[in-house]
């Protein structure tokens, strides 16, 4: 039987919830960007404090500077169920899509086909979009307009003899269904197309296995993942050796630098290690076991303390009139991030009259604009948008759902 999550535990190692600022306040815009867990605080503070050297030289601040970066390649390697040269770091997950896209436009060759989405962050697409201007033939993979969810068999009709990459996300920002990535990636592999799977708003609940998944890259945000503002894109190795090095001439043969323009943020680099830290200890408290299933047990520690949260917020949410809940009703198809459209009142409104009852929250299109002009809804309106994560407490999802009833009748004054 899954052990449940101890949120005493996981709180004390969040050092935000003993933050006398935040102490009074619920936290629900975690898909903006989580909170930091200690270990990655506390590698980035004795970084900066003892090893802020360049690393890789043989004087030992500079040798265990490198042993520290190359740690947290491997060590979230492990997590991530790919090899150590496969995980790269990069500014942000919206720069090593733009990077990686510098990359394909080389690759590709005019007339190759990119089937793009409308469900994804505008991150992961529109720079796959913008190599239309140099031949490639750009098809969108579209969303039902109703649920916002994508049909693989409408993926299967879209593919053709021409078609060389996918890109879709692992689940929307949004609308946060999740989509069955092994089978649409199984797909694509078996017409030889790549496939490039934005995972940035799946990672917080929980660390996929890309191996078991089948995609040639994912990409996801560290800082929305208890990390340092960091992205992090795990590669196939034979893939990068036929992708255009986008770093130094000199570094290409260096996997880690071919596609870091800029070279690597050494300091938050080496303290991401932190986040597998944390995983180990959250493992190790909860009865551990053998070390090889630990990414499972982790991954299903997380999910099984959010999703009774997420049902209970949208047991209130569908049982109300005013509003249109976007995506799943059921918890168990998708992520813990929740968005809706008050049909009463204004976002902005909503999310101002939350703040005043100590809930932190959102509105906008939050990037993902095509997505809500698909779905009928006006982006410069947007959607209010609540988003949840492991450390999130029953208490916090009470307060949320009693200033939410204050909330939308003050707003729809």
């Amino acid at each position: 039987m899954p052990a449940t999550l101890d949120l005493n535990y996981v709180r004390a190692r969040f050092p935000a919830f003993a933050e006398g600022s935040l102490r009074d306040q619920a936290f629900f815009e975690n898909a903006g960007g989580s909170y930091v867990c200690a270990p990655v605080l506390n590698r980035l503070c004795e970084y900066y404090r003892r090893l802020k050297v360049q690393p890789y030289y043989a004087y030992p601040a500079s040798a265990e500077a490198g042993a520290w970066m190359d740690a947290s390649h491997s060590r979230l390697a492990e997590y991530l169920g790919v090899a150590d040269d496969e995980v790269h770091f990069g500014p942000s997950t919206s720069q090593n899509t733009y990077v990686l896209a510098q990359a394909f436009g080389k690759w590709l060759r005019p007339g190759d086909e990119v089937i793009v989405t409308d469900q994804d962050h505008e991150a992961n697409s529109g720079v796959w979009r913008r190599l239309e201007a140099a031949g490639m033939n750009i098809r969108q993979w579209s969303v039902d307009p109703e649920s916002g969810a994508l049909d693989p068999e409408a993926l299967e009709r879209l593919m053709t003899e021409r078609t060389r990459l996918l890109v879709f996300p692992h689940c929307s920002n949004i609308v946060a269904q999740i989509n069955p990535v092994a089978t649409i990636t199984a797909m694509a592999r078996s017409a030889g197309v790549v496939s490039v799977v934005d995972g940035v708003s799946f990672a917080p609940h929980g660390l996929p296995d890309v191996g078991t998944l089948g995609a040639d890259i994912y990409l996801f945000s560290l800082y929305k993942t208890f990390g340092p503002h960091q992205g992090l894109m795990t590669i196939r190795r034979p893939l990068l050796d036929q992708l255009d090095n986008e770093g130094h001439g000199f570094n290409a043969d260096i996997p880690h630098k071919r596609l870091v323009p800029a070279g690597p943020d050494h300091a938050q680099v080496a303290a991401a290690r932190g986040i597998a830290e944390y995983f180990d200890a959250l493992d190790a408290h909860h009865g551990g076991g053998e070390p090889a299933q630990r990414p499972e047990r982790v991954r299903r520690l997380l999910r099984g303390a959010e999703q009774p949260l997420v049902a209970r917020l949208l047991e209130t949410l569908t049982s109300r009139t005013d509003l249109r809940l976007l995506g799943p009703a059921d918890a168990r198809q998708r992520a813990a991030t929740i968005a809706f459209v008050p049909l009463r009142s204004e976002p902005t409104a909503v999310v101002r009259a939350l703040a005043g009852h100590g809930v932190m929250a959102a509105s906008g299109h939050f990037y993902s604009r095509r997505l809500l002009e698909a779905m009928g809804i006006d982006p410069l309106r947007g959607v209010v948008r609540l988003s949840l994560a492991h450390y999130t407490s029953g208490e916090d999802v009470d307060r949320l759902i009693s200033a939410l009833q204050a909330a939308l009748a003050t707003a729809s004054r």
